[in-house]
């Protein structure tokens, strides 16, 4: 008998990890049911500490991740891992390179691995890596590492759902003032040099702490920098410790960075609402059909055929 994504869910309260994984699979498929299926679930989420991890590709966070996770395993904690992978070019989905790179821990019953695919969206993430966390959440995950695809400067979408922000440089970048100095560097909470053995690792970890010092706005919290060798564990249980300090403090003024997760959520869930029901309204519309082709010729701008739309829609919808 073939469970409804409903009783999927009450299975996923449940503890069933075949059924975390039928859930997740319907909701990055956009399955109509899915929606009803997280309402089902959100009431049962807000517990994991939830670890968005960034960085340049090559910088190991897979890695330094797999070993994150043991250690937590050691403090008896339940560890989630969403691992966001470029879309494939054939087939959409995700190239499953971080789970590779993460099977040895699948045997572990308190660990649960994820790749999913970016499936065409901006700033590092999928839109539904926010749904997914929710799932892991309510499955009773303590603690859920997010990692985004690694492709640059563009990855900032990730404080939108993260507790905290694990920035992975590396040394050996090139010119590492212009690797670290743009947005990505304002979002970390915590910044793990990886790879430390390598050439230039202090004089990178100074240059971080010179762009720190840059940032002239009063924090409470002034994000620490640690040294790490994923391959051999080095650094590791430091890390640990400043992010169970950054849990602290997130806890203790938490509240204003929580609402604006939430509002930042809701925004979002707006936003592709509203796009959905437009896009809805389009279909077989004859003047957005004129409106592409007066663009096209650039007899009509963009963002007057929009509006002009958009009216349309919401007046239609009155009716």
């Amino acid at each position: 008998m073939t469970l409804s994504l409903r009783d999927l869910a009450q299975d996923v309260l449940k503890g069933n990890r075949r059924s975390v994984a039928r859930l997740m699979t319907a909701i990055e498929n956009e399955d109509p049911e899915s929606r009803a299926a997280i309402s089902q679930l959100y009431p049962h989420t807000g517990n994991a500490y939830i670890v968005g991890v960034t960085g340049p590709p090559g910088s190991g966070k897979s890695t330094l991740i797999g070993q994150l996770a043991k250690q937590y395993r050691k403090l008896r904690k339940n560890v989630g891992i969403i691992a966001v992978d470029p879309s494939s070019p054939f087939t959409g989905g995700a190239l499953l390179g971080d789970r590779i790179r993460m099977q040895e821990l699948s045997a572990d019953e308190g660990v649960f691995v994820r790749s999913m695919a970016t499936r065409g969206s901006l700033g590092g993430l999928a839109r539904s890596t926010v749904d997914l966390v929710n799932v892991l959440d309510a499955f009773g995950c303590d603690i859920i590492f997010v990692e985004t695809v690694g492709a640059g400067q563009s990855e900032v979408d990730v404080i939108k759902l993260a507790d905290v922000v694990m920035l992975v440089m590396v040394p050996g970048l090139g010119d590492d003032i212009q690797a670290i100095k743009a947005g990505i560097m304002e979002i970390g909470d915590i910044i793990a040099v990886n790879k430390a053995d390598r050439e230039n690792a202090e004089r990178t970890v100074l240059e971080i702490r010179e762009a720190i010092e840059l940032d002239t706005e009063q924090k409470e919290w002034i994000p620490p920098i640690v040294k790490t060798i994923a391959t051999s564990n080095e650094g590791v249980e430091e890390l640990v410790k400043k992010l169970e300090e950054h849990r602290v403090f997130h806890m203790k003024a938490g509240s204003a960075r929580t609402r604006i997760k939430g509002e930042i959520q809701l925004l979002e869930a707006l936003k592709a609402r509203l796009s959905e029901t437009v896009m809805v309204g389009l279909k077989g519309d004859r003047d957005y059909e004129i409106m592409i082709e007066k663009i096209a010729s650039r007899q009509l701008n963009p963002y007057e055929a929009a509006a002009t739309l958009v009216d349309k829609i919401v007046r239609r919808n009155q009716d």
